[in-house]
């Protein structure tokens, strides 16, 4: 019979926590007792999930007492309470920022690194959802014939804002369509000075600008693909979009090889990789779109061609549900390899 184990889940009312609920329950994990942890302004709330009703604690350093794995949705908590986590001995998942480029903290996507999860000291980290989408098309390449560059672009869905994001794009189309001023407060980021129209918009900026006019999410997909892959020569850069789309993140990707590969041997590679569909058929205009990969939990890959700009190069469009594959899916494939391989 297989162990069941104690889970909590901080963040259980936001998106990813929520989300997180829906894989247990689909993926039937093996949980005995679970906990679900949240802000004091979320602590009450009942949640219904697999016939039994649960309430919503507020999450104190003591919440984690016989836990064995704590699952973060992510936030500013993660700092705060990973460390108590792991003094009551529970392995933390943290989809959070915090920990992903500390040198004693793996940085997983289990497809592309689960060696990794082995060197843990109690924390795990979740890479940012379009690094996790970018590095599942990015590593069947690598083993081909390592990589050279990467230029990539994304097309982000406002759900990786949160809720707030959510409604807001709902709420301006509803004031454009009936002739009503338009109101912005949250994009492109609720805690920024300005904030613009999403609707029928593009927004060139996710987080907040840094270095040389990048901005943070765009480095996050330079630093952390060195560390997945484990090599910082490859050269990386990255333009980072918020589009007017509910679910699912869109990236093109520009790679150029060390080797040559045919488009042929690419399309072979990518589909025999775990987690990826390649939908890849223009003359029946078959290629990945956000409406049909929104709930999936694959990484779909379309549009494999030449650049005949440059050796070696191939474009890849990719696309994949960053709610699922890109927070909550990784995180909890990362607790089932740790289970099936007896790393817990």
């Amino acid at each position: 019979m297989m162990r069941k184990y104690n889970v909590a889940i901080l963040g259980a009312t936001g998106a990813v926590g929520q989300e997180f609920l829906a894989l247990i329950a689909e993926r039937q994990f093996p949980f005995n007792e679970l906990k679900l942890l949240a802000s004091k302004r979320s602590a009450g709330k009942v949640i219904e999930f697999m016939g039994k009703q649960y309430t919503v604690e507020e999450a104190t350093d003591d919440s984690f007492k016989n836990v064995q794995i704590a699952l973060f949705a992510g936030g500013a908590a993660s700092k705060t309470f990973a460390p108590a986590a792991v003094k009551h001995g529970a392995v933390v998942i943290d989809n959070s920022s915090a920990f992903r480029m500390d040198p004693r903290v793996p940085l997983v996507v289990p497809e592309v690194n689960p060696e990794a999860i082995k060197e843990h000291n109690g924390i795990i980290a979740n890479p940012n959802c379009s690094t996790i989408i970018m590095t599942m098309a990015l590593k069947p390449l690598y083993d081909l014939a390592r990589i050279k560059r990467v230029v990539v672009s994304t097309y982000q869905a406002v759900s990786g804002a949160g809720k707030e994001a959510i409604d807001e794009l709902d709420d301006q189309v509803k004031a454009l369509v009936d002739h009503r001023p338009v109101e912005a407060k949250i994009l492109p980021g609720a805690s920024l000075p300005k904030h613009y129209q999403i609707a029928f918009n593009l927004l060139p900026q996710i987080d907040v600008f840094v270095e040389d006019g990048y901005t943070k999410e765009e480095m996050k997909m330079v630093h952390e693909t060195h560390k997945i892959l484990n090599d910082d020569n490859i050269g990386i850069t990255a333009t980072t979009i918020r589009v007017p789309v509910y679910r699912s993140h869109a990236e093109s990707i520009n790679i150029e090889l060390e080797n040559s590969v045919s488009v042929e041997e690419a399309r072979r590679a990518l589909a025999a990789f775990p987690g990826v569909i390649v939908q890849d058929d223009p003359e029946n205009m078959l290629y990945p779109m956000p409406l049909f990969t929104s709930s999936k939990d694959e990484v779909f890959v379309g549009r494999i061609r030449p650049d005949h700009t440059v050796a070696n190069g191939i474009n890849l469009w990719v696309v994949g549900d960053q709610i699922r594959k890109g927070a909550a899916l990784n995180a909890l494939q990362i607790a089932e390899y740790m289970i099936n391989h007896k790393l817990l």
